[in-house]
């Protein structure tokens, strides 16, 4: 976790030299600027859009807040924030329960959704797919990581098959492949590839992870390190709280909150329509914010879930590589606290 990329000066310079670990000149000017910075995922998606709504709307600012979103680098942002190189990251829950579980200081502050927004997908032409238990012996076209497996064998022995299938690690390519019929499924988020491939007219079918015995969870996360929200927890609540009113704004005006996203990343969304129909999406799912009206609370029994399968699966594994033999206390790695 602290090996860092040629990227990393790019991104200390943008954190305007914060050092890996909290010092008192940090706090210092921590006091003076309440400066926060924010690390992505990934290339900026719908996902963020409520961190670029807030800070271009004014709510930071009126929070006594200056926030820098970092760009994505291939330095992980869970990385960045347990480095203290960023304050707060955007991550998933498999990766915050994992990087955990390694002696990572990483907290979960905030669920982006509500619930899981991936699912299995391949053509809709495919009519021997019937169900899960037909990818049996079929080609997955993975990312690369022990989830991905675990995940896809439930599913399938969940449906009564063997959970028996041959993977080729593409990372994003994989959707190519798909298309082109040299892998027979891949998983996608429904709200961002699974829009572009409907505007393109792509015909996909589709099994939901939850319909097959892998439980629910807040695919997408806010989190912080211990260490920053221990020694700031006024400019940590009101960042929280602020980026909560951001992520309504988005549901409240949708058209307004993706003019916003593009305007502040031209060169990276040139598809105003996909921006549009993927923000649609995430509020007629309720991803963003239930049918009960919840925006942002990571629900304890839903994390619990999570982290058990995680635990079951043997995928949570110590800083020397060994999977864990007991149960880590998963309340630790998440806090509702700061929402206030």
């Amino acid at each position: 976790m602290t090996d860092f990329t040629r990227r990393q000066a790019l991104l200390l310079t943008l954190a305007a030299g914060l050092p890996l670990v909290a010092g008192s000149g940090r706090a210092q000017a921590q006091s003076a600027a309440q400066r926060v910075t924010v690390a992505l995922d990934w290339t900026v998606n719908t996902n963020h859009i409520g961190l670029f709504v807030a800070r271009d709307k004014g709510f930071y600012r009126e929070a006594g807040l200056e926030v820098d979103i970092l760009p994505y680098s291939d330095t992980g942002a869970g990385t960045l924030v347990a480095n203290r190189v960023a304050d707060f990251g955007i991550n998933g829950t498999i990766s915050l329960f994992t990087q955990n579980a390694a002696g990572a200081d990483l907290k979960g502050v905030y669920a982006v959704v509500q619930s899981e927004t991936g699912r299995v997908v391949f053509n809709a032409a495919r009519n021997k797919i019937k169900s899960p238990r037909s990818l049996d012996g079929l080609i997955y076209g993975g990312f690369g990581s022990a989830w991905e497996n675990a995940l896809i064998s439930t599913i399938i022995r969940h449906d009564g098959g063997k959970g028996r299938f041959e993977t080729v690690t593409l990372g994003t390519s994989a959707y190519e492949a798909l298309a082109n019929g040299s892998v027979d499924f891949t998983l996608e988020v429904a709200t961002w590839e699974g829009v572009e491939a409907e505007l393109k007219g792509v015909k996909q079918r589709s099994f939901v992870y939850a319909d097959y015995g892998v439980p629910d969870e807040h695919t997408t996360l806010i989190s912080s390190s211990e260490a920053y929200l221990q020694a700031n927890p006024k400019p940590a609540a009101d960042f929280v709280q602020a980026t909560r009113r951001g992520y309504q704004f988005a549901v409240d005006s949708p058209d307004e909150a993706a003019a916003l996203l593009i305007a502040a990343n031209k060169d990276a969304l040139t598809n105003p329509a996909l921006i549009h129909a993927s923000l649609k999406a995430l509020i007629d799912g309720h991803y963003l914010r239930s049918q009960s009206g919840v925006i942002g609370t990571m629900d304890p029994a839903k994390m619990g879930a999570i982290g058990d399968y995680l635990f079951a699966s043997g995928i949570l594994r110590d800083a020397d590589g060994k999977v864990l033999a007991q149960r880590p206390d998963f309340a630790k790695y998440f806090s509702n606290s700061t929402l206030g």
